[in-house]
């Protein structure tokens, strides 16, 4: 059967309980109806990431598609999954440009020479999985050491909605007012308002920023002559890469954090859909990687696969290829849309700042997840001293010199993490699965 090839199956095969195959599909109304609530699954995270960045969201939008696609091919139409913008690149990218978190970066260029860096890393990664399997990813690196890595990326960030993306103490309270109302839905909304989030909260705070500032004068008030004058389609403002070698040293380690994740989501799949996907492992770190290294060619953010849509197809019970072929599309045609980008650059910085504590406190608390998912024992004095050592060395930016090459916080706890769990591991004859040891009964 070829990728395409899809076995078409009767909407009533949801309502008697049963599960769309990623090799079938419902009808392609109902179909397309699930492409596009994919596509505003993705939507919030793969829009803020590019602007926490400096980066065109309209380019990230665009290459989201394109990079799913993609994905799809390289993969032969066998894993479904959306690739989206990765949060994972914020923190080297932000130390490679030393962008200030507000408006276009001005080094795109060099982030983009980086991200292009890392995705060919990818590729080798994926090719040397493809060749002799995962086995050596889960031994260099166990869960304490992605648990770590992943925590460390959003701890690191912390700073930057906080110190830099507040310029008053109305924009502080703004911050606040944005937080909470994300946690508001989170906590009290059900179905897709809940699964919307960060873009319903963001939505909510934007609006009662409105009503202070354009309402009652008590700030900067919004500007919406930018959405007037955008055209409705158009093309995005594509950018070109900078290969310094710094920066691609900083950022191609990203690579090892996409792998885990990936990783991660593909071991989901295959328990939802009871399809073993192991075979198409090597070929979806590929995939992922020609996708973050076209999307960085252009201008755009890494990309990754979003466990938002995994927690859509895990709620429908959809997990038919064909849908994400439909978001794809209908993400592509977005991207050429300037009012949209328009509408996306409105959003007040300080709502976006407020936005940003609360998915960098996510990604922090995603590594502290993969801990307790994975029964890391810390009372194992080697697992507690790579956490606890790795979570100081990002937090605190420790920084190592080799000439004039710079490793930044990210990178030296990367680096020392995994370096660290391999020496002390020498000698204990153990693998990364007995470093989990479960408890004695």
């Amino acid at each position: 059967m070829g990728m395409f090839d899809w076995t078409a199956r009767s909407a009533d095969v949801l309502q008697q309980g049963g599960v769309i195959g990623p090799d079938e599909r419902l009808p392609w109304p109902q179909t397309t109806v699930m492409g596009v609530q994919h596509v505003i699954a993705m939507f919030g995270a793969t829009v803020l990431a590019p602007i926490l960045m400096g980066f065109d969201p309209n380019i990230a939008i665009l290459m989201s598609g394109i990079g799913t696609l993609i994905f799809f091919v390289i993969t032969g139409g066998k894993v479904p999954s959306y690739l989206g913008s990765s949060f994972a690149f914020i923190g080297v990218v932000i130390a490679a440009t030393a962008y200030a978190g507000k408006g276009p970066n001005a080094n795109i260029g060099v982030a983009l020479g980086g991200i292009i860096a890392c995705g060919v890393l990818y590729i080798a990664i994926g090719a040397i999985v493809q060749a002799v399997g995962t086995g050596w990813i889960e031994k260099v690196m166990p869960p304490v050491v992605t648990g770590s890595v992943v925590a460390v990326i959003g701890l690191s960030l912390a700073c930057i909605p906080i110190k830099n993306m507040a310029e008053s103490n109305f924009d502080s309270w703004i911050q606040a007012v944005t937080f909470v109302s994300v946690a508001v839905v989170a906590v009290f909304t059900r179905g897709m308002v809940q699964r919307l989030l960060i873009l319903v909260g963001l939505i909510v705070a934007s609006i009662v920023y409105a009503v202070l500032t354009n309402g009652l004068g008590l700030g900067k008030p919004m500007d919406f002559s930018g959405i007037a004058s955008a055209a409705w389609f158009g093309a995005p403002a594509f950018a070109a890469p900078v290969f310094d070698p710094t920066a691609m040293l900083l950022i191609a380690p990203v690579a090892i954090i996409l792998v885990a994740e990936n990783l991660g989501h593909l071991k989901a799949v295959t328990a939802m859909t009871g399809r073993n996907l192991d075979p198409y492992i090597g070929r979806a770190f590929i995939g992922d990687g020609v996708a973050t290294v076209v999307s960085g060619a252009v201008g755009g953010t890494g990309v990754t696969t979003y466990a938002e849509n995994i927690g859509v197809m895990a709620a429908t019970k959809i997990y038919s290829t064909a849908v994400f072929v439909v978001a794809a599309a209908i993400a592509i045609i977005l991207g050429f849309s300037p009012k949209f980008g328009a509408v996306i650059q409105a959003i007040p910085l300080p709502v976006m700042g407020g936005v940003s504590i609360v998915v960098f406190g996510l990604i922090a608390t995603a590594g502290a997840k993969i801990w307790v998912d994975n029964k890391v024992d810390f009372s194992d004095n080697r697992n507690l001293l790579v956490a606890a050592i790795t979570l100081v060395l990002g937090t605190g930016d420790f920084t190592l010199k080799f000439g004039a090459f710079a490793l930044g916080g990210i990178g030296t706890a990367t680096f020392g993490a995994i370096l660290l769990y391999a020496l002390l591991s020498r000698g204990r004859g153990v693998d990364a699965r007995s470093a989990n040891p479960a408890p004695k009964s």
